[in-house]
């Protein structure tokens, strides 16, 4: 019987596997799912858990697969979705988090922002900084959008800040809203979120730095590296027409990666 190309896990929710091989399997995450520590167990909203919960469990995804860990090699924020990065086994874990850790992995994110640029292309270099705040929920108690608002918020710091650097491409506009290609060429917290609201152009739905909304229009489009284990060149992409056409732009194609869109 072949492999689940998802996870179902028992809430009802499903996880499509972008992609997968012996090392690691690329999951579409839905915004909403949180990546928090397994000890929030009082919440159905922290993926970490439900995996391990639905692995442990050995429901056929996971068993069909033989797998016995699984663990995010890096972030995505609780509110977007797209492409999210899972390794097999913790040996796995270590190398690729440190291809992540010395910017070895290009990435590339797809947002809707209010406001049309006057510019087809254009980065921002603003140095970062983090606030941490002084209040934290408890775990998984207070809910998804609490968690978010309540997690470490990055600023502007022009003397005390860390390099970051983003290259933004207009891909479309419709009314007073226009669609992007975000590269951030660092991985600074809320890095995209916070030059685009700097640079007047705030991500639709972005609670923390622009107005408030239902759903954070960032998603993870696309990720590539060096495989160091088969010693290749990997490079997985999420589907997007559903996301654009959810924010008014149901005629777009990404243009470089026209075969992948569907």
């Amino acid at each position: 019987m072949p492999k689940p190309k998802q996870i179902d896990l028992c809430d009802g929710s499903v996880i499509p596997i972008l992609y997968e091989d012996r090392n690691v399997l690329a999951l579409d995450k839905p915004s909403g799912w949180m990546l928090a520590p397994n000890t929030w167990v009082h919440t159905s909203r922290n993926l970490q858990l439900a995996l391990e919960s639905s692995l442990m469990g050995g429901d056929f995804w996971a068993r069909s697969r033989n797998l016995k860990f699984i663990r995010y090699i890096h972030r995505l924020d609780a509110d977007a979705s797209g492409i999210l990065l899972m390794a097999k086994n913790p040996a796995v874990l270590a190398v690729l988090s440190k291809l992540f850790e010395e910017r070895r992995v290009d990435k590339h994110y797809l947002a809707v922002i209010e406001g049309i640029p006057n510019q087809a292309e254009w980065e921002c270099a603003l140095p970062l900084a983090e606030k941490v705040p002084s209040h934290k929920p408890r775990p998984g108690k207070e809910g998804v959008k609490t968690f978010e608002a309540s997690k470490v918020r990055a600023y502007v710091d022009p003397q005390n800040g860390k390099p970051a650097l983003t290259q933004f491409r207009l891909l479309a506009q419709n009314g007073k809203r226009a669609l992007i290609e975000a590269h951030p060429l660092t991985g600074r917290t809320h890095q995209i979120r916070v030059h685009l609201a700097e640079s007047s152009f705030p991500i639709v739905g972005d609670t923390l730095y622009g107005k408030k909304g239902a759903t954070l229009a960032l998603r993870a489009l696309q990720i590539s590296y060096r495989d160091p284990f088969q010693k290749k060149q990997i490079c997985i992409t999420a589907p997007y027409k559903r996301f654009a056409a959810a924010y008014g732009f149901p005629e777009f194609q990404f243009p470089e990666t026209k075969s992948s869109a569907e």
